[in-house]
C-alpha cells in the first residue's frame, strides 16, 4: 500500500497527493509561483542527475524556435530537449547532421493500442476505401512505430523515460543513429499501412520525420501509407502545419497529448512553462482543427489527456474539453488511465470513478466523441 502523500503548503495528506511533486493541485491553482517553487525540485534533481539542462535555458545567446520552450542556449550547451545544441554559435542537432536522427522503430501489428485506436482507419475502417485497405481491422498489416529519442518535456510520469538516459550517454546514443533514407526504406515495406512518430516526442527531431514522410509519400504515390503523429503539440505552428498537411494527405491522424489546462498544474507535471505550453496548444489545436475541415473521415485531430490522480481531474479535463468544443464538437477526445512510472511512483493508477467523472465532464462541455483508454488499468483505488 502506498503511503499518504503530503502537501508542503496546506498540509493535506492523501493517496492523491504526490510527495514527489510536493504540493497538491489545489495549492498549485491557488498559490501559483509559490507552489511551483516546490514542484520544480523534482525536475531539477532528476535532470541534473542525467546531465540534461535542469530547466529551460533562458540566458544563452542562441535562440531555438522549434517549440514553445524557445530555449536560449549558451555556447557549447544543449536546449531543454537535449537534442539541439549551440555549436559555435550555430544551432545544431547533436548528430551534427539533420538527416541523421536518434531513433528506433518496430513493426506493431494491427489492431494496435494506439491513442487514436477508437477512430483509427486500421481499427475501424473510417476513411474506407481511400485510406484503409479493407473493411474491418487491417489484420496482417502493420504500423511502423517510430520512437524518437528526445523530448521537450520532462513528464515525471513518463512511460518511456529510458530515452533520456540514452540521449544523455554519448556512447549509448550512437547505437540509435538512423538516417532519413533508412527510415523511409523501412516504411516502404508493403505490409506497413501507417507510420506513427512518437517517443519521447517527435517534436525535437521533426525535421528528420518530415523529410522521411515526404520521401515515403513520394515513393508510394497513391498507395495507402498513413502518416501519424503522437505529440505533445508544442512545436512551432509553422512546423505543425507541415505535420498536419502530411497526415491530411495520407489519411493519417495528428494525436495531441494535452497534459493539463491550468498552467501551474501543467508545469508541475512536465517541468516547462505551463502558460507558454497551454497557449501554444490552443494555437496548434485550432490550426489542425481548421485543416480537418478538408477531410470528413478519418478525423485529422485527436486529443488525449492522461488522468493523473489528484492532479488531472474534472477541472483540468473540463477546461480542455470546453476549448476543443469551441473549435469543433466532433474532435475525438481520449482520456487515458495513469500508471505510476518513472519518478512519479507514489500515486495509484487511475480510479474507475475518476475516469467516468472525467468523461462525463468532457461530454458536458459539448464534445460528441469521448473515449476512455487503457481501461484495464482502472480500479477502485481512491
Amino acid at each position: 500500500m502506498l503511503p499518504l502523500g503530503f502537501c508542503e503548503l496546506c498540509g493535506t495528506r492523501s493517496k492523491t497527493v504526490s510527495g514527489t511533486v510536493g504540493v497538491c493541485a489545489s495549492c498549485l491553482r491557488r498559490h501559483g509561483e509559490k507552489a511551483l517553487e516546490v514542484a520544480r525540485r523534482a525536475h531539477r534533481d532528476y535532470r541534473t542527475g542525467l546531465g540534461l539542462p535542469p530547466g529551460v535555458p533562458r540566458s544563452g545567446g542562441l535562440r531555438c524556435g522549434i517549440c514553445a520552450n524557445e530555449c536560449s542556449i549558451p555556447e557549447g550547451s544543449r536546449g531543454f530537449c537535449g537534442f539541439w545544441k549551440n555549436d559555435g554559435g550555430v544551432l545544431s542537432p547533436i548528430t551534427r547532421d539533420p538527416s541523421v536522427g536518434v531513433a528506433l522503430w518496430y513493426y506493431d501489428p494491427h489492431p494496435t493500442n494506439c491513442v487514436a485506436g477508437p477512430v483509427c482507419p486500421a481499427n475501424t475502417s473510417r476513411g474506407y476505401p481511400r485510406y484503409t485497405r479493407f473493411r474491418g481491422v487491417e489484420v496482417g498489416y502493420y504500423n511502423l512505430a517510430v520512437f524518437y529519442i528526445a523530448c521537450n518535456l520532462d513528464c515525471l510520469f513518463c512511460q518511456n523515460w529510458e530515452h533520456k538516459t540514452i540521449l544523455a550517454d554519448d556512447r549509448l546514443r550512437t547505437r540509435y543513429l538512423r538516417t532519413v533514407g533508412e527510415l523511409a526504406s523501412e516504411a516502404l515495406n508493403e505490409r506497413v499501412t501507417c507510420v506513427c512518430y512518437f517517443g519521447g516526442d517527435p517534436g525535437p527531431q521533426v525535421p528528420h520525420a518530415i523529410a522521411a514522410s515526404r520521401k515515403i509519400l513520394e515513393s508510394v504515390g497513391g498507395g495507402i501509407k498513413r502518416i501519424c503523429w503522437e505529440t505533445n503539440g508544442l512545436v512551432n505552428p509553422a512546423i505543425m502545419k507541415q505535420m498536419a498537411e502530411l497526415s491530411l494527405a495520407s489519411g493519417g491522424i495528428v494525436k495531441i497529448d494535452w497534459k493539463a489546462w491550468t498552467p501551474e498544474v501543467y508545469e508541475a507535471l512536465t517541468g516547462v512553462d505551463g502558460a507558454r505550453a497551454v497557449e501554444r496548444l490552443k494555437i496548434n489545436a485550432r490550426l489542425v482543427s481548421e485543416l480537418a475541415g478538408k477531410r470528413d473521415e478519418p478525423p485529422l485531430l485527436v486529443v488525449s489527456t492522461l488522468l493523473v490522480p489528484g492532479y488531472v481531474d474534472e477541472e483540468e479535463v473540463g477546461g480542455i474539453a470546453e476549448f476543443l468544443a469551441s473549435l469543433n464538437t466532433r474532435i475525438p477526445y481520449v482520456l487515458l488511465a495513469f500508471h505510476p512510472d518513472n519518478v512519479l511512483r507514489d500515486l495509484p493508477p487511475t480510479s474507475r470513478r475518476h475516469a467516468e467523472a472525467a468523461k462525463k465532464e468532457a461530454l458536458r462541455a459539448g464534445l460528441e466523441e469521448v473515449y476512455i483508454g487503457n481501461v484495464w488499468l482502472l480500479g477502485d483505488y481512491y
